[in-house]
This record gives C-alpha cells, structure tokens and sequence, in this order.
C-alpha cells in the first residue's frame, strides 16, 4: 500500500517498554524518524528495527529540541508523537485520505485518548482534548521553553481530525505524581527565567478553579475514583509549581545574603 506522505516524528528518553508499539503504529507513513536523549537502555536499539533515521541529542531545551527533531524531517508535513502514543488506524486512513487532495491549513488538531492505567479518562476535559500535532514544517516552530512550548505559526489550524492519538499517558498512580513532580520543576524554573508575578494566593486560586472546572464543570465525576485523581492533579500542578518557585526564589535570596562581603571589624581604642 501506498505510503502516506509525512514524516512521523518521535522524541525518546529510555522508553524500551513504549518504542516498539508506538513506531509500529506508524509504519504506514513515509519516514519515521527517532531522536534519543541518551537513554540508558535499549530504546535506540529497538527504534533502529523500524528506521535507519535514529539521531541522538541531548535535550537542553525542550522547544529548541523538537525544533530540531522536526528540521530532520524530509517532507513538509509532521505528525509528532510521543513514544507512550499510537496513531489509530482511524487516524492512519485518515491522513492517507487527507493528502490526496490540495491542503490549505498549515496544522490539524488531533484528539488525544489518554488513560491512566487502564482507564480511559473520557470525562474532565481530556477527551478530545485536541493537539496541534500535524503540521506543516516550514511554517511552523515551537517557542524555545523547557515545558510545554507553544506552537506558532502563520496561516490557519484545519478542522478537528476524527481518528485519535491513542496516549497511554501514565501506567498508574506512581507514574501520575512522578510525571508531575517533573513537570512542576521544570515549570517553576520557566516561572523563575521569568521573574513570574505570582503570589500564594494566586496560584492556590489556580488550584481551586482548574480543580473545580475539570471535576465538577468538566465532569471528570464520571471517571470516579481516576477521575477525581486527575483532576486534583490539574490543579495541584499550579500549586507545586508555585511552591518551587517561590523555593526558588528564597534560594536565591540566601545565596545573595551570603555573597554580601563581611563589615571591616572596628579598630578597638
């Protein structure tokens, strides 16, 4: 069959347990390119069994990283994906049906179908929880943040695709808290280039409010006990990276005081 013309793109860092299922699913595209961050165990050598493309780099910046992961790509269209996603059959036949006519859009939203564990988080805005994950190349770039750079580009974000991005976002509760305890870090160090305006108050509002929405509003309820979970975390992210940031700026504060040079002592009369 006929190969779909994009360049399926994925960025790794010891993912030997995801590698395999993810680039399997996307054997259908035209290329399939890898770029390792010096994994320690055998993602380079399971991702070489599906491409020759495998390209290591070490990750200093996340949004300089995909920028340079997707500069690889031969052709003018990527899709992005993470190692725990697959690309749905759906998805697949859909895209293969896309490129066959004149494209006008510069990115398409795809639905994302996460789980945490076993449980498809339908409910508390996460489905369909579209990403901008298909993009035209040459138009399109990520600012150059270390956590959740954004997407900018010139010209329009085609319709909502219909076949998902299937993400297995967390294996269970552990990954959860340790995927967010990573993230926060990295989102208090943006706050602090930054010199973020944020107070207490603030970010404990943030908490409650992201909170509500995605349990209450959003009706992640429906989800029980996982649901209830995810949406805590939605909103404990404002608060842990509030809390490490101000850790941050109290560290500063100390070590300024510690570089101040010591008064001369006074000569005793």
């Amino acid at each position: 069959m006929e190969k779909v013309p994009i360049s399926v793109v994925v960025i790794t860092k010891n993912e030997e347990h995801n590698i395999e299922d993810c680039l399997k699913s996307a054997l259908s595209a035209d290329e399939i390119i890898v770029v390792d961050d010096g994994s320690a165990d055998r993602t380079v050598e399971l991702a070489k069994k599906f491409t020759d493309k495998v390209f290591s780099r070490s990750m200093d910046n996340e949004g300089r990283h995909r920028n340079y992961a997707y500069s690889l790509a031969k052709n003018d269209w990527v899709l992005s994906l993470d190692a725990d996603e697959r690309i749905s059959p759906l998805l697949m036949e859909e895209l293969r049906q896309l490129f066959k006519n004149p494209i006008k859009d510069v990115v398409f939203a795809i639905p994302h179908k996460a789980y945490l564990g076993k449980k498809w988080l339908r409910y508390g805005g996460w489905y369909p929880a579209g990403k901008d994950r298909l993009f035209d190349k040459r138009v399109v770039r990520f600012e150059e943040k270390g956590v959740h750079p954004r997407i900018i580009y010139h010209g329009t974000c085609g319709r909502f695709l219909k076949g998902d991005i299937i993400h297995y976002s967390y294996e269970n509760f552990h990954a959860f808290f340790q995927t967010l305890n990573n993230q926060t870090t990295l989102e208090a160090k943006k706050w602090f280039e930054e010199r973020r305006r944020i107070g207490a108050l603030k970010a404990f509002r943030k908490f409650l409010s992201r909170f509500l929405r995605y349990y209450i509003f959003e009706q992640g309820f429906r989800d029980g006990l996982v649901g209830f979970m995810a949406a805590f975390g939605g909103g404990y992210y404002q608060w842990m990276s509030y809390v490490k940031y101000w850790e941050m700026l109290q560290n500063e504060g100390k070590v300024e005081s510690d570089r101040r040079p010591e008064c001369p002592q006074r000569s005793q009369l």
